[in-house]
């Protein structure tokens, strides 16, 4: 009897000592690890880190960035019987950055220089940069931030979207990854690298200002037969952004591409505190689309459509003042066939909300013709759905 107590005794001992043991490590381990509970050794731990002051750490973010991020130069024939001096009056050389300050004074010589930014998107080669940076351009070099020089072949462009992909004969390239652009939100902190006058690998830091923003600068040159085709549903941003910049990468903190920094909004023509890039979700379906079939396939509602105001939440008995509103359907067009009538309210696509004729339209140019979307909408005040292909 004595044997089995002397047993117990022991064991509740050793079960003690045990106990408080894991209690000790656990409570060191927990002030070890802090808020982070993801410890596994990749950039998007690390790129997510605070300084001890709650400061954010952008230098990861800078590091993953910059080595994929590169100076593009083109040059191309003027042609002279066209030739004018320049005062940066032209609004779209003007707003994008290529034209020089008021009071610089040229002629356009033969041969003219353009110099932009742009992004290494996979290992092999492939780059993006925005079509305004390359047009017309007869012969094309890549930088790399460690100053290696390559000439690009142009694999095709998008003017709706202001998109060109390039192509460089390298392997083992660093290049970034797409991010989720629906996912950015507003305040959310943002790093714009690119080559500002031609400074190589420059990073600026600002926030997200505000998505889906149209600012009407594509619209008189994306014209087609269909007539004004432009796609423009910016993210706006306050990181400072400068003539050669466009085309170069906006990521976020954990190192990913969130857009392609295209243009500025600018009275002098360097940045006045508002920079807007390309959506990233945007960026690759039209690069995917031009790497698989040569250009941009974009699919159309078949709609003539208005942001809402005040005067139809009222009249259409809309909760919010937001939405989509149906002016026109193109009789055989895609919503004709889907059931949708004028005077609807579109408030979503596919589970995605939609707030603006600019959001509306980035959603729908990234699909293609063919592809079926589901489209919540408002009719008489009641909430209805239907399933829309697109052509």
């Amino acid at each position: 009897m004595k044997i089995k107590n002397l047993i117990v005794i022991i064991a509740v001992s050793v079960l003690s000592s045990l106990s408080t043991y894991y209690l000790l490590y656990k409570d060191k381990a927990e002030k070890k690890v802090g808020t982070f509970q993801n410890t596994e050794p990749n950039y998007r731990t690390k790129s997510v880190a605070m300084y001890s002051d709650g400061v954010t750490n952008f230098t990861t973010a800078a590091a993953i960035s910059t080595p994929a991020v590169v100076h593009v130069a083109s040059s191309y024939t003027h042609n002279t019987s066209k030739s004018r001096e320049f005062y940066g009056e032209d609004v779209y050389e003007w707003f994008f950055g290529h034209s020089k300050p008021q009071g610089f004074q040229r002629t356009p010589p033969k041969q003219q220089l353009g110099a932009g930014s742009g992004v290494i998107i996979s290992e092999d080669g492939f780059l993006v940069t925005n079509n305004h940076v390359i047009e017309n351009a007869n012969d094309i070099e890549i930088t790399l931030s460690n100053n290696r020089k390559y000439k690009a072949i142009l694999i095709g462009k998008d003017k709706d979207t202001d998109l060109a992909v390039l192509k460089i004969e390298e392997k083992a390239l660093p290049f970034l990854k797409f991010a989720n652009s629906d996912d950015v939100k507003i305040g959310e902190w943002v790093l714009a690298v690119g080559n500002p006058f031609d400074l190589s690998s420059t990073v600026t830091a600002g926030i997200v200002s505000a998505k889906g923003r149209n600012i009407n600068i594509l619209k008189n040159h994306s014209k087609n037969r269909r007539g004004n085709t432009a796609i423009e549903s910016f993210i706006q941003t306050d990181a400072a952004v400068n003539p050669g910049n466009s085309g170069g990468a906006l990521v976020n903190t954990k190192g990913e591409l969130i857009g392609i920094n295209t243009a500025i909004a600018t009275p002098t023509g360097t940045f006045a505190g508002y920079s807007f890039a390309v959506p990233a979700n945007l960026v690759f379906k039209v690069v995917e689309d031009i790497i698989d079939f040569g250009e941009a396939q974009r699919g159309f509602l078949g709609v003539n459509i208005a942001n809402v105001n005040d005067k139809m939440a009222h009249e259409l008995q809309l909760n919010q003042m937001e939405g989509i509103f149906i002016a026109n359907i193109q009789e055989g067009g895609a919503a004709w066939n889907a059931g949708l009538e004028i005077n609807d309210v579109i408030i979503s696509i596919d589970n995605e909300n939609v707030k603006s004729t600019a959001e509306l339209q980035e959603k729908i140019a990234e699909y293609r013709p063919g592809d079926i979307v589901k489209v919540i909408f408002i009719r008489e005040g009641k909430q209805k759905k239907t399933n829309v292909k697109l052509q």
